[in-house]
């Protein structure tokens, strides 16, 4: 359904107490579906397609700005005064905008490998490799494309992935959904200088330890910046951790939103 300027898939108890969940470039919001349904059933959980990827509206402006004031609208559509936010990677950048631009919106924020002050050179490379269109001649050939990117997900991430984010283009190849000058843009805002959470917000950092995403500075910087009320945890995963390691985040997203 649509909130706001954003598509947004819910998950949970409508009664629920609510929890944000932002997805990474190139992604969508219904890969957190079975972290939701099966560690988060008690929580109204919103998760929405970024602008430029999913079934969200592709128009510019994609910056980190726009990004926060799109979640804003969604949370003022629902009437909900405060929430949970987790974000991965991209979605963890713009989660901590968010918490520093409206920080009595934010109770407890999740950051989940986040894409924080990326080195320019990595950034600009990742960019540039989006540059060029990918398409598939049917959903075989993208999923075993996915395999290859994701080989520790399971085949039922696989599945949902090729059945959710997949569509055809006009030549009648199939393409996964986001606009590629959205992710070129998001790649760039990925350099911007450090910032961190808001002093004494309490926030928990997981740090995907096969990845080599989280600068150390940033993780010094959070230190110095929000002392006892940071946590920071390492799952033994790659980058889409909340994929490869589903069990162990999503309990310990559950746990932990639970305090």
């Amino acid at each position: 359904m649509t909130d706001a300027a954003l598509h947004v898939h819910r998950y949970g108890d409508p009664a629920g107490s609510p929890v944000v969940v932002l997805h990474g470039v190139t992604g969508h919001g219904a890969r957190w579906r079975r972290t939701a349904e099966r560690y988060l059933p008690d929580r109204l959980v919103l998760a929405p397609d970024l602008r430029g990827h999913g079934r969200s509206p592709y128009e510019p402006p994609w910056t980190v700005e726009r990004h926060v004031a799109d979640v804003l609208s969604v949370l003022d559509a629902d009437g909900i005064e405060r929430a949970d936010l987790v974000g991965h990677s991209y979605g963890g950048l713009i989660a901590v905008h968010l918490a520093r631009t409206s920080q009595r919106r934010v109770r407890r924020l999740v950051l989940l490998d986040p894409a924080i002050g990326l080195p320019p050179a990595d950034a600009a490379a990742e960019a540039r490799s989006y540059m060029a269109p990918v398409s598939f001649a049917d959903a075989a050939e993208a999923r075993a494309a996915l395999a290859a990117r994701w080989p520790d997900a399971p085949d039922e991430a696989l599945d949902d992935e090729v059945a959710e984010h997949l569509e055809p283009g006009p030549d009648g190849r199939l393409r996964w959904r986001f606009e590629q000058a959205a992710v070129v843009t998001a790649y760039s805002e990925m350099t911007r200088p450090r910032l961190t959470p808001p002093p004494d917000m309490p926030a928990h950092l997981v740090i995907a330890a096969k990845a080599d995403m989280v600068r150390p500075e940033f993780v010094a910087d959070c230190r110095a910046a929000l002392g006892p009320a940071l946590v920071i945890s390492e799952i033994d995963a790659g980058h889409m951790l909340y994929t490869d390691r589903e069990e162990e985040t999503g309990t310990l997203l559950a746990s932990w939103l639970r305090e």
